[in-house]
């Protein structure tokens, strides 16, 4: 496993790889999750490459930079095990050297849920995206379900510039529990841990209802709300029932809906999501 810290680097080896390369982007303190990304990567690519990089520009002022979780000599143990081929793993200042003033913006759809609450959040999501894609030049590229508002941000990012390259969607690695597997889960403690699965359960209520034949997107948005609110310790920021690809807001389940929901826990803020109607 060969573990780059530069963009000339990186560009230089990739110049060297022949065949399909599939491109797992992670901020690190890796999990179940982030293993099943590689694990397809490298099953439909000759070669894997995971990015572990925790992106300054996407955190606000409010946000967790500071405490997000890093454990490098771990992660790297555990990509290895994965018989990953290359890690790259550049500084703040490679990515963001003195000067840098260019900036991706995709509007509308980052302007709802995660955007709304957390301004200029998608902006550095999108532009340290886009640096990757250029700098790995992957054929293949993996993300989870669980950010599914980051995603579909992405996959507009790729669309509307052309990007040359596939986005892989894979499903959201859960606890036995129904909770999402996040790097976040380690800021919770035992009492906290335990509130958390009420976002797992708020939305298997609404599948259930959805399975039933409720197709009001209120009624849902209701149900959910009054569930979470059962819990003394969940503070909801937003519950959504809407559009996959607009993330508008729908007043009838008439077509696929991603139902989509942000609650904190304590101090710790989780996000979460599933899909009716696929």
């Amino acid at each position: 496993m060969k573990v780059i810290t530069t963009v000339a680097e990186m560009k230089e080896l990739r110049s060297q790889l022949a065949g399909s390369v599939g491109l797992v982007p992670t901020m690190g303190y890796l999990h179940g999750g982030h293993l099943e990304l590689v694990r397809r990567a490298r099953m439909e690519n000759l070669t894997a490459v995971v990015s572990i990089f925790v992106n300054p520009t996407q955190f606000g002022p409010s946000d967790d930079f500071d405490t997000y979780p890093r454990d490098t000599e771990r992660d790297l143990a555990l990509l290895e095990k994965e018989r990953v081929g290359v890690v790259f793993m550049p500084s703040a200042q490679e990515m963001y050297p003195e000067g840098f003033s260019s900036w991706v913006d995709v509007e509308k759809i980052t302007e709802r849920l995660e955007g709304k609450l957390r301004p200029g959040h998608f902006r550095g999501v999108t532009t340290v995206v886009a640096k990757l894609f250029n700098i790995v030049q992957p054929d293949r590229v993996y993300f989870g379900q669980k950010d599914a508002q980051q995603l579909a941000v992405i996959k507009k990012m790729v669309s509307d510039l052309n990007m040359n390259l596939e986005i892989v969607t894979v499903p959201t690695v859960r606890e036995p529990d129904g909770l999402a597997l996040s790097s976040r889960n380690t800021h919770l403690s035992t009492r906290e841990r335990s509130a958390a699965v009420i976002l797992w359960e708020a939305l298997y209520h609404a599948q259930e209802l959805w399975g039933k034949g409720e197709r009001s997107a209120q009624r849902l948005r209701q149900e959910m709300t009054a569930l979470i609110a059962s819990e003394p310790l969940a503070e909801i920021d937003y519950v959504s029932v809407a559009d996959p690809e607009t993330l508008e807001e729908l007043e009838e389940i008439d077509r696929p809906a991603l139902v989509s929901l942000a609650v904190r826990i304590g101090k710790t803020r989780l996000i979460d999501n599933t899909t009716l109607g696929e």
